[in-house]
């Protein structure tokens, strides 16, 4: 018996030990993200903000040359990144911390968008060229060629930690939340919800393996289509139904922003924890800082970097301050945070059922479902490129095997555990991706500000 006490009590050191350590490792994630992005921001002197006009025309711009156009590489982005973080995220964001963390999620997207634009610059900058001409970038290969003294152990780190960062888990686990809650299938064949995630993870493989293992040209192809279509549709209906209950606006924003700076959060400690919640949400939404996004675009035929970094710097804008505010109205004006059972991707369909004639959550099934098999389709990729780095090219496609079966582990397993994965993974991405943004920003504004600060300048 005292054996067993003490194999317990063992467990639950390394328990409390692990925890702290993850602790550790988001709080330093949270700095390098918050702290050398506003450093980025005042380097930059704000200008990728103050370009979006620019960034538009360059958005729908064509260049010729091997690689994806930049408009489908921001559209690859923007598939994995609007999507279920938006609407299942905002919901948890708000259910852990309030309406106040919507504030700090928008702060962490203006700060997103500096970010994305110096890490999408250096992907074009520093990146190498496959035996048919095709470009090779993202983070492991800036890493290693402009830092030559620790940038090969920094790609080692960000690529190991990809391999668990990109998986499906998060995505899969929330789409097949919704069709279980929503459908109700043991309506129809009653076998239990168990068995119903499990046969829709085995379908959610199915569509997924169809497009992935067609490599990244069918990729871009699909989400280039899908996601204008996508972002526009969800749009508008959380437009109407933000018309449809205009006069609670101005009470949602004031609440908004009340808690955001709530002087009772700030003397009990909450406050800090309250902005925590909103910056790793916001992160987990835009993907700002943890590098995914110059994978993409490290494969655009774009011959100046800064044309596909300010064109990157969109992703946040659109995904964060757009999709998250709309989102986070919606479930703000419903009143459905009434109800504390409600978390995740349930909030949030609770909350278009009440403010779209009952029928909302039916509409946003839809929505989620093209916005989810969209994240799957395209975060495989990221993995392929994590595996190629670490061993070899040809290998890099096996990653698509391993990510398929993920999807029917994911689609069962608990959110909790879900979301602690790929928070802990997204931190130790963003750790050596951010450094190396910070030691290389000088190279960047080296290009930066000679291109744009005459006048005469036609990007």
């Amino acid at each position: 018996m005292s054996r067993l006490f003490l194999s317990l009590n063992l467990m639950d050191l390394l328990s409390s030990l692990f925890q702290k350590l993850l602790s550790s490792i988001e709080l330093i994630m949270f700095i390098l993200v918050i702290g050398g992005g506003f450093f980025l921001l005042i380097q930059a002197r704000a200008k990728p903000l103050l370009l979006i006009k620019t960034s538009f025309k360059l958005l729908f711009s064509k260049e010729d040359g091997e690689g994806i156009s930049r408009f489908q590489a921001l559209s690859a982005v923007l598939a994995s990144t609007v999507g279920l973080g938006n609407i299942s995220g905002v919901a948890i964001a708000i259910h852990m911390g309030g309406p106040g963390v919507l504030v700090w999620m928008w702060v962490t997207a203006i700060i997103g968008a500096v970010i994305k634009f110096y890490s999408c610059t250096l992907a074009v900058l520093y990146r190498e060229k496959e035996v048919d001409g095709s470009p090779l970038g993202g983070p492991m290969y800036y890493m290693r060629i402009a830092l030559p003294k620790f940038g090969k152990p920094f790609a080692i780190w960000f690529s190991v930690a990809g391999l668990f960062g990109v998986l499906p888990a998060f995505t899969a686990n929330q789409l097949t939340q919704t069709l279980v809650s929503v459908i109700e299938p043991n309506q129809f064949f009653n076998i239990g919800d168990l068995n119903w995630k499990i046969i829709i993870g085995l379908f959610l493989a199915l569509i997924s393996g169809l497009v992935i293992l067609g490599g990244l040209r069918k990729i871009v192809k699909v989400t280039s289509m899908l996601v204008p279509i996508m972002v526009g549709l969800y749009f508008g209906i959380g437009v109407t139904m933000l018309a449809l209950n205009y006069e609670a606006i101005i009470p949602a924003l004031s609440e908004i922003f009340s808690q955001a700076f709530s002087l009772q959060a700030a003397a009990t400690g909450g406050f800090w924890a309250l902005v925590i919640i909103g910056v790793r949400r916001a992160v987990f939404s835009n993907e700002s800082g943890i590098g995914n996004a110059p994978m993409y675009h490290g494969q655009s035929n774009t011959k100046n970097p800064i044309h596909e970094g300010l064109v990157a710097s969109l992703g946040p804008l659109l995904d964060t301050v757009l999709v998250c505010s709309i989102t986070g109205l919606i479930i703000i004006i419903s009143g459905a945070t009434e109800n504390p059972d409600l978390n995740g991707i349930d909030l949030t369909l609770e909350a278009f059922n009440r403010l779209f004639y009952g029928i909302g959550d039916e509409l946003l099934l839809l929505m989620v479902f093209v916005f989810g098999i969209s994240s799957l389709f395209t975060y495989s990729y990221y993995g392929v490129k994590c595996l190629g780095y670490l061993t070899s090219k040809k290998w890099g496609p096996w990653y698509n095997y391993i990510y398929i079966v993920s999807i029917v582990f994911s689609a069962v397993a608990t959110v909790d555990l879900v979301i602690g994965i790929i928070d802990v993974s997204f931190a130790l991405m963003a750790i050596p991706n951010m450094i190396t943004l910070i030691l290389l920003s000088k190279k960047v504004n080296s290009l930066l500000f000679p291109k744009f600060e005459s006048k005469k300048a036609n990007a």
